[in-house]
């Protein structure tokens, strides 16, 4: 059945939708001139030995110099840099992106990376490494932390974009290949407690649609909402133990108000507690689109020049990465920033952009300053309001740090 309507949001298994018209927002897509992925397989049994990384590159933006101890943002959120602050021994403790961020009960900063030694990296406040551990999540994309029962849980996202073992070179083109991916939840030391795979299996998808989730939230009330960004573009509703409820999205709507294009991160919007909603990101179209916990369209929030990810709440705010900046037409390569936007979903501040600016009451184009960032991807808030930053294809980048002042 394909969804045209999210008055009519889908929710039963049978009369699964027809193939959308995949809108292909691979990674390669938008730094290597549309260049696509081959079509050669990962061959079991060729080689074991791991190269997840390179040497170590200058981990600086397109500015040329460090923006460590430099002042960044607008108003009354500015921060300070820590540019080193998650630097680890590349050779022990390996990244690929820096791809999730978020924060556990203990105030442990959590990382998840697609590096084929450890995917998930931890760190206390000050940088320092606590722990690293799993290679079961190859496309690790997004990590969340929901405290239930008195108890943390760690949900990873794999989106199915993985380090080939067998690549010829380390060169970015010729690295990944891509697979279905798939929703972990875990123990907050690991220990698997359930997944969430492909939704073929539901009848809720054809076999011929990709699957490649992007991120995930948890409700108040335990429900989960995910985004297939890199598959078939559709948010998929499940109940607190990962059973379906209902989808909608996808890139085939008869009111095109109603696709998602490239959705890459989604969070639920509690600042008013009568009003609760789903903000949830069309990055191809530089928008976050806010829905009813049902899946209702409410409105779009337009963030032009910005190809923003998932929101991030704390307090009246909500905080969101930016990968790309739209620039001179084209989604420009190494101008990624952090937006934060207030009570009002206004733009308040722009760290490592220009300062907004509003011109009879519309957000003018917004971009980079080029002086932190390669591609913004992730960000997570700590109790003090200070910031950590996760990049995608930024020279295997650890996290940095922005300290509020």
């Amino acid at each position: 059945m394909q969804n045209t309507n999210l008055n009519t949001t889908q929710t039963a298994p049978s009369g699964a939708p027809s193939k959308s018209s995949h809108v292909d927002a691979s990674k390669r897509q938008f730094l290597h001139g549309g260049a696509t992925l081959g079509s050669a397989l990962l061959l079991a049994g060729i080689s074991n030995t791991s190269r997840a990384h390179e040497p170590e590159k200058k981990q600086l933006p397109k500015a040329g110099r460090s923006p460590n101890g430099s002042i960044i943002g607008h108003g009354d959120f500015q921060y300070k840099v820590d540019y080193n602050w998650g630097r680890l021994d590349p050779h022990k403790v390996p990244v690929e992106n820096s791809h999730g961020l978020a924060i556990d009960a203990k105030g442990r900063i959590i990382m998840a990376t697609d590096s084929d030694v450890n995917n998930f990296v931890i760190y206390n406040k000050d940088g320092k490494l606590l722990d690293a551990w799993g290679t079961q999540y190859p496309g690790a994309h997004s990590v969340k932390i929901s405290h239930e029962n008195g108890e943390d849980f760690i949900y990873i996202v794999d989106c199915g974009w993985v380090l080939d073992r067998n690549r010829p070179d380390n060169q970015w083109k010729n690295k990944w290949y891509r697979q279905s991916g798939f929703i972990a939840k875990l123990t907050i030391d690991g220990k698997l407690v359930y997944t969430i795979g492909h939704p073929v299996t539901l009848g809720i998808y054809t076999p011929d649609m990709r699957y490649q989730p992007t991120d995930l939230t948890v409700a108040p009330n335990g429900d989960l909402y995910v985004t297939d960004g890199y598959g078939s573009d559709f948010v998929i509703h499940y109940d607190s133990n990962g059973r379906y409820i209902r989808h909608w999205g996808g890139t085939n709507n008869a009111d095109p108000a109603l696709n998602l294009v490239n959705t890459h991160g989604v969070g639920v919007d509690t600042r008013d507690p009568n009003n609760q909603h789903l903000l949830v990101s069309s990055r191809g179209e530089q928008t976050i689109k806010k829905y009813s916990m049902q899946g209702k369209w409410l409105g779009d929030i337009h963030l032009p020049g910005a190809y923003v990810g998932g929101p991030v709440f704390k307090g009246e705010h909500f905080y969101a990465p930016v990968c790309w900046s739209h620039i001179d037409g084209k989604m420009a390569a190494n101008s990624g920033f952090i937006t934060i936007l207030d009570k009002h979903n206004r733009v308040v501040s722009n760290p490592g952009g220009l300062a907004p600016e509003y011109v009879d009451g519309q957000l003018q184009p917004m971009q980079t300053n080029y002086q932190v960032f390669n591609h913004c991807h992730c960000v997570c808030v700590d109790d003090d309001e200070n910031l950590y930053v996760g990049q995608w294809n930024a020279n295997q980048m650890y996290p940095i740090k922005l300290e509020r002042v």
